[in-house]
């Protein structure tokens, strides 16, 4: 599930280039998780989602929307978080850029919401209601 860009500070969406140097540097941080050997307890054998990389309009700073599959989040955030140093440093291998970005982990909590919202609309109760306000604003059929 993408999550559309937001707006900065400033009330301006990101620039395609925000968008492109984001793309690239999700994908390859998707890669660096798949074959990293961590030594971090919290990230040993955990399999990690990079959702949505968002970048600065300077280009110095990223933040990586991350979810794991199994397991609590908010231990796996701070070991990522930790391990920023080491992931920045195999980033650099991968991606060419002049300044290469600081990186921020974030919990993706876009997942939990959707869930959320999809428990709602298939309860009985918010199904039941929608079929009763239709039938009540179907046409009139006067027999007369």
């Amino acid at each position: 599930m993408a999550r559309r860009a937001s707006k900065d500070r400033n009330g301006k969406p990101p620039t395609q280039r925000q968008l492109r140097v984001g793309e690239e540097i999700r994908h390859a941080l998707s890669a660096i998780m798949l074959r990293a050997e961590f030594r971090d307890p919290d990230l040993v054998g955990r399999v990690i989602t990079v959702t949505e990389v968002r970048v600065s309009p300077d280009l110095r700073n990223a933040t990586a929307f991350v979810l794991p599959l199994e397991g609590e989040a908010e231990p796996m955030v701070a070991a990522l978080q930790r391990a920023s140093a080491y992931l920045r440093g195999q980033l650099a291998k991968m991606v060419k850029l002049r300044y290469l970005p600081a990186l921020h982990f974030v919990h993706d909590e876009s997942f939990d919401e959707a869930t959320r919202i999809d428990r709602i609309m298939h309860s009985p109760e918010f199904s039941s209601g929608a079929g009763d306000d239709e039938a009540e604003a179907g046409p009139d059929t006067d027999p007369s």
